[in-house]
């Protein structure tokens, strides 16, 4: 009788914060309609054993809220109204069910705008506990601490974990590759078609794949520029001299609608600095 009581004041109480959250969501603009989510020992009360089931519902919601964004915005805007709130989701979804891979998959997939790479790969490092069969998640975290972090002990770590997870001779490679600085770009655009293939989301996979034309086209400048260097001894001033000297042929394009150039230490840039420019709101 005492467990009945407690399950309908559980109930109760859950209905009155559902019922003013739920017109709260309806009334305000679609874009920022990922809203506050409570912490995840207040839910974990709140709904008992239905935890994976809530876990699920967060995601779809922030799935939904990011899909409704690609397609408005074209392509991934690296800027997003709710970003904090959707990214909060993410963590209490994590919390309620350790073991859904679409929590990890996600958050890994907005890591491009360089904010919040240290907490994303804190969130991979605990859902690789649980997952421990899932050779991706040290995979995500092995690229985020180099890329981003340029942590390249913690890199090869995590590719190490990969490699003896997966059996792939691949991530042993990348464990080493991890240890220096060189070729970001490439180990990017290899880590892009990976997430490509595995993706499978389609609003995901699209953001994943203009990124990837994005850097195909900056390696394809730095090799022109590499070999300009061995030819005459000195980085080119310009992509223009690339083309003059016939290293570089065809027009180079950003997807995300900007124009290439060199800085003066030979780094390939782009005016879009590879961002989908925000909608306008009326």
């Amino acid at each position: 009788m005492k467990s009945v009581v407690v399950l309908a004041t559980s109930i109760a109480f859950y209905t009155a914060l559902l019922i003013p959250f739920t017109r709260h969501l309806q009334e305000k603009p679609f874009l920022e309609k990922v809203g506050y989510v409570p912490q995840p020992f207040i839910i974990k009360a709140m709904v008992g054993d239905q935890k994976n089931s809530v876990a699920a519902g967060l995601m779809f919601r922030v799935l939904v809220y990011f899909g409704t964004l690609v397609e408005k915005n074209k392509i991934n805007s690296v800027s997003l109204p709710d970003d904090s709130a959707m990214r909060a989701t993410l963590v209490t979804a994590s919390r309620l069910d350790p073991y859904n891979m679409d929590t990890y998959y996600f958050a890994q997939s907005l890591i491009w705008d360089g904010k919040k790479v240290r907490e994303t790969t804190e969130l991979l490092e605990y859902g690789m506990r649980f997952r421990d069969w899932d050779f991706y998640l040290p995979f995500f975290a092995g690229f985020n601490s180099a890329f981003f972090l340029k942590d390249y002990a913690a890199a090869a770590t995590h590719y190490a974990t990969a490699a003896r997870l997966s059996g792939s001779d691949l991530f042993s490679r990348l464990a080493s590759r991890y240890m220096h600085e060189a070729d970001q770009t490439q180990v990017a655009i290899d880590y892009l078609a990976a997430m490509i293939k595995s993706s499978r989301n389609e609003a995901i996979k699209k953001s994943f794949e203009v990124r990837h034309a994005a850097l195909l086209e900056t390696r394809r400048i730095e090799l022109a520029r590499d070999r300009f260097r061995v030819m005459f001894g000195h980085l080119p001033a310009s992509i223009d001299e690339l083309y003059k000297q016939g290293l570089l042929t065809g027009p180079v394009t950003d997807p995300y609608g900007g124009k290439f150039y060199l800085e003066p230490d030979g780094a390939v840039r782009s005016t879009s600095k590879f961002a989908a420019k925000p909608e306008k709101t009326d």
